[in-house]
């Protein structure tokens, strides 16, 4: 029945946010934020969290294979477990939370990042956030909320890691295997609590593959080309915009 209620229009901005999901996976950060919304308007706000994960998941499956030699594994350990919690508490009180404050929230926390972002690469200052325990976990439980109720953690997660001085392949290959993992984990969640994941969401899902992975793909080209500075960059502004944005 889901396949039979979407008309062209709908389906043409289902295929352009099923490349930016691709895309942002390959590097790209930002791009799928563009792509939440759009697909919200489809779908409505919770089905469409359904939808988005199984297409987050085939995009990851692609960005690990490629970047599988990249990841640093230590980063991943440290924010699992906080981002474990803060999944189960959007699991808890996802219905209950209003979206605007939800938003507003996390651009908050996003644009804090980002001034520190900012101020390390003005004046190349060291911020080590990784010694510091509380900020991986506060980071981690508001990642795992955001990602949990909206799919919305990318930006939080490519700040925390960009703070780290990671390569621009080290900083890719950690985020696409953190979220390979973190979204395995959530698809319990969306079967057997919030039912999000239907039959025919999966259906939907499978049209979706081949534009997918064409946009991981086109991603990867794109990203190969941006230089390391460039790209450190790209990621402020994205995520600048990304953060305005999540206040409108």
């Amino acid at each position: 029945m889901l396949l039979h209620s979407i008309e062209t229009v709908q389906w043409a901005v289902f295929g352009f946010s099923a490349i930016l999901i691709g895309m942002t996976k390959a590097g790209l950060n930002g791009a799928s934020m563009f792509a939440i919304p759009a697909m919200a308007a489809i779908f409505g706000a919770q089905q469409s969290v359904g939808i988005i994960l199984p297409m987050l998941i085939t995009a990851d499956i692609v960005a690990v294979v490629h970047y599988r030699e990249h990841a640093d594994w230590k980063i991943v350990g440290q924010l699992l477990p906080w981002t474990i919690l803060g999944v189960v508490i959007g699991v808890v009180v996802g219905d209950a939370i209003d979206a605007g404050s939800f938003r507003a929230l996390l651009a908050v926390v996003v644009l804090t990042c980002l001034a520190i972002m900012v101020y390390r690469e003005l004046f190349h200052r060291d911020i080590v956030l990784p010694n510091r325990w509380w900020i991986s976990a506060i980071l981690g439980v508001v990642s795992g909320f955001a990602t949990m109720v909206g799919n919305a953690a990318g930006p939080i997660m490519a700040l925390y890691l960009f703070s780290m001085g990671l390569t621009k392949n080290q900083l890719i290959g950690t985020g696409a295997w953190f979220f390979f993992v973190v979204n395995l984990l959530k698809v319990p969640f969306h079967v057997l609590v919030w039912g999000t994941i239907t039959g025919s969401t999966l259906l939907v899902n499978a049209i979706a593959i081949p534009v997918i992975v064409a946009g991981v793909f086109l991603g990867l080209i794109v990203v190969r080309r941006i230089p390391e500075r460039p790209y450190r960059a790209f990621i402020i502004v994205t995520t600048a915009i990304v953060s305005i944005r999540l206040f409108l």
